[in-house]
């Protein structure tokens, strides 16, 4: 092989390298990004959640409406995360299924539509209680120190919330 090719070769030998490291740092920053949006969007608020539910219990929910505007935000964060992990091909089969039964289960909570509250019933301040439990038996709730893997703790919590809720 003359000076030449062998320096074409090792050019680009160097140039794919480039590309192979380029291509791995996007998806790198991308899971980090989908793991983000699922931490600060649905495990933080569904902490908040679970504060939100213990404050209302205490001041006999003087405010429900911070409750259901709380549910949804985490319906919100959960469906955005769902379809960006989704679109970008970095949620896993059962991930995916699970987030998808976990939306289910939160969305037959009460929450607010767009510019009016929605009020509570005493069954509904009752589903929020338990869910509230079930927030902290999974990990999820205040002062408690939370997991890093948010999808077990969706799997737990997914398999623990009651479905269909009680009605009046």
């Amino acid at each position: 092989m003359s000076t030449k090719g062998k320096v074409l070769f090792r050019v680009s030998i160097g140039l794919n390298l480039i590309l192979i490291t380029c291509v791995l740092w996007g998806f790198i920053r991308i899971n980090f990004v989908k793991d983000q949006i699922f931490n600060t969007e649905v495990q933080d608020d569904l902490v908040e959640l679970e504060g939100l539910i213990a404050y209302q219990k205490d001041n006999q929910w003087s405010t429900p409406s911070l409750d259901t505007t709380k549910m949804g935000s985490v319906l919100n964060g959960l469906w955005l995360g769902i379809t960006m992990g989704n679109q970008m091909g970095t949620l896993s089969k059962k991930d995916k299924e699970i987030l998808q039964r976990l939306y289910m289960k939160l969305h037959q909570f009460p929450k607010d539509d767009l510019y009016r509250f929605t009020d509570l019933t005493e069954t509904d301040k009752e589903n929020f209680e338990e869910l509230r439990e079930v927030l902290r038996e999974v990990g999820l709730g205040m002062k408690i120190s939370i997991d890093e893997n948010f999808y077990e703790q969706a799997e737990a919590l997914e398999g623990k919330i009651e479905s269909p809720l009680r009605r009046e």
